[in-house]
């Protein structure tokens, strides 16, 4: 048996690191991958996806695949987005298995030689589960878990609580994920809906490796915006019960004053200012709610059916690997 026949017996996984500028981390991350990875008995190609850093991140990782013939980098043409940029690197990713991470270090690689072994013993998808730390403030603590309850009451497919995109796909999994191309991601509930067996594998996130965190309060209102109107039609459903709220009340006004008239004492039927503004301004309030609504989801159908890509690769350079197979 030649050695090339060998090697492509051995699983392939591919690593999937979306990067924004990481300048300061990335040489400390890239030791830390390679010295979990390096005593696996695997094939490794490496993805990182520069997500239109405007710092050093692209001489950084020049020099890290000029260093390592198995990574492979993609270079977007402007910043879309982590979710985008995490999708270009899974829509590029080969390999029996593919994980995806932070370059950051807030995703410790040293997971990775379980997550393996859990894949091995036939799980298809391997969730990691976030425990809180001191160092997150209250706050941030506070709006992930009312986001997580909100979303899996309102919603009908389950997120996981404390869930990161730090995970483990098995090739078929994989590839429904990847037949999945609407515009708006939010690919912790993506990875939920399709299903396909599933761990979950609870981690403690160590300290970042250099700067500081890409996710400002915009962005994550952003996803949590994303997750709600993608995965629920409840705020819809919110607008057509007050509706009918209103009905409900309307009849009983209805009732009240053909009591009055049968009964005679119509002189107590004078209208109120008042009451009439209160009625006017909660049937508007309800109305403009449900058209807002309305609009979220029209606006939605309007960005899918234009059919714009996710995201735009500017570069891309092989890994000198699949160079040298080929």
């Amino acid at each position: 048996m030649s050695e090339s026949t060998h090697l492509h017996e051995v699983p392939l996984v591919g690593i999937v690191v979306p990067v924004y500028n990481e300048e300061e981390a990335l040489p400390a991350f890239h030791r830390l991958l390679c010295e979990q990875i390096d005593r696996l008995p695997y094939r490794f190609r490496i993805y990182y996806v520069n997500d239109g850093s405007t710092d050093g991140t692209a001489e950084r990782l020049k020099e890290i695949q000029q260093a390592d013939r198995r990574v492979c980098t993609l270079e977007l043409s402007r910043n879309f987005g982590h979710q985008a940029a995490l999708s270009a690197g899974l829509d590029a990713a080969e390999g029996d298995y593919v994980i995806s991470l932070d370059g950051d270090g807030q995703h410790p690689p040293a997971l990775i030689p379980e997550m393996l072994r859990l894949a091995e013993a036939g799980y298809e998808v391997v969730l990691t589960q976030r425990a809180d730390t001191e160092d997150e403030s209250g706050f941030k603590r506070w709006t992930s878990a009312q986001f997580y309850r909100l979303i899996n009451r309102i919603g009908e497919t389950r997120v996981l609580p404390g869930g990161a995109d730090f995970r483990l796909l098995a090739r078929p999994a994989l590839d429904a994920l990847r037949g999945m191309r609407e515009y708006h991601r939010f690919l912790r509930g993506m990875v939920s809906w399709i299903g396909f067996r599933t761990v979950i594998l609870p981690y403690q996130p160590p300290q970042r490796i250099a700067g500081k965190s890409k996710y400002t309060l915009k962005k994550m209102l952003r996803l949590a915006r994303d997750a709600i109107f993608s995965f629920s039609l409840v705020p819809l459903y919110i607008g057509l019960s007050m509706g009918g709220l209103m009905l409900f009340l309307a009849l009983v006004e209805m009732v009240y004053v053909l009591s009055l008239w049968l009964s005679g004492q119509r002189a107590q039927l004078e209208p109120g200012w008042s009451s009439l503004m209160f009625v006017i301004l909660v049937v508007s309030g309800i109305l403009m709610i449900l058209l807002g609504f309305i609009g979220i989801y029209i606006g939605y159908i309007f960005q899918e059916v234009k059919r714009r890509p996710v995201y735009i690769i500017r570069k891309a350079v092989p890994a000198r690997e699949d160079t040298a197979e080929a």
